[in-house]
């Protein structure tokens, strides 16, 4: 047998023996790779579910007028215009925006005429502008003062 032929074919055999190992490397980090993928498809799924059902159940319950189910301050969407809410409502939301700036409750009252000198007039007014910042009708700020939303 030639000497010259069997080192080529004993060097080839290395080469093909460290090809395979090298490609066996790669073939593993592909299949963790793929794993991880499948996990975090399952992750997101389960995430997206999740998610779903937390905006389903954070949707305002509606209230029961004349025995039917109805949304008294419906959430600010764009299919949705202020004459969807309440006439109170809508006054407050106008003199919100008739401000020159963002109001604290009082001045809101004042705007409307609830007589702001008794408390107990105040805090429902307060909590109905709450109400229209949990819908998106209204921002509150860190202040406590109301605005228009962005």
């Amino acid at each position: 047998m030639d000497p010259e032929l069997l080192e080529r074919i004993t060097a080839r055999r290395a080469e093909l023996d460290e090809l395979e190992e090298q490609l066996a490397k790669q073939l593993t980090q592909v299949r963790a790779e793929r794993d991880e993928l499948t996990i975090a498809e399952r992750v997101l799924e389960r995430v997206s579910e999740q998610l779903a059902d937390e905006r389903a159940s954070a949707a305002p319950a509606p209230g029961q007028v004349g025995g039917r189910a109805v949304m008294l301050i419906p959430h600010r969407t764009p299919g949705i215009g202020e004459t969807m809410l309440p006439p109170d409502y809508q006054r407050i939301l106008a003199a919100v925006r008739q401000a020159a700036g963002p109001v604290m409750t009082r001045q809101v009252g004042e705007m409307i005429g609830i007589d702001v000198t008794v408390r107990s007039k105040l805090e429902p007014l307060r909590g109905r502008l709450v109400r229209l910042v949990d819908r998106g009708w209204l921002r509150k700020l860190p202040d406590g003062r109301f605005t228009t939303p962005l």
